[in-house]
């Protein structure tokens, strides 16, 4: 049985995905069983890759491909490339992870609009939802300001 209190010790996997989400999905941070789950997930399909006869470097494309699915593109770091590239007078680029926190409450609407997927960046989509997200942010910003 586990025990709730004591602190999980993450696989390489985990660690590699904890790392992974501080940078792109902040908000997953917290979701220890879906860490835990997807660490597992990858351990499970680098192990059943070798039993079939991948190499450790194939095994190891596997075991990543599924760690870090549907986790590529980053509504987070999508705001904080509009923010940087788009208001650099209105936000320094030290305040502009705290202002992306505060904004993607209200950016999700937008968002909901896109099929995101990963490699959405990747696609015609990606610029209108860039110059969407500018309009919106800039509204916000002369309502709100910063």
């Amino acid at each position: 049985m586990k025990n709730k209190n004591k602190p999980q010790e993450l696989s390489y996997y985990g660690l590699y995905l904890l790392s992974y989400l501080n940078e792109n999905h902040p908000n997953l941070l917290s979701d220890t069983d879906f860490i835990e789950e997807r660490a597992d997930l990858a351990t499970d399909t680098y192990e059943q890759a070798r039993l079939e006869g991948y190499t450790t470097e194939g095994s190891q494309e596997l075991a990543m491909t599924t760690l870090l699915q549907r986790l590529h593109f980053s509504k987070f770091n999508t705001v904080i490339e509009v923010l940087w590239n788009e208001f650099e007078d209105e936000v320094p680029q030290g305040d502009a992870t705290e202002f992306a926190f505060k904004l993607l409450p209200s950016l999700e609407e937008v968002f909901s609009k896109y099929s995101l997927s990963d490699d959405f960046a990747y696609t015609g989509e990606y610029d209108i939802l860039y110059s969407e997200l500018t309009g919106i942010i800039l509204l916000y910003i002369e309502e709100y300001g910063i």
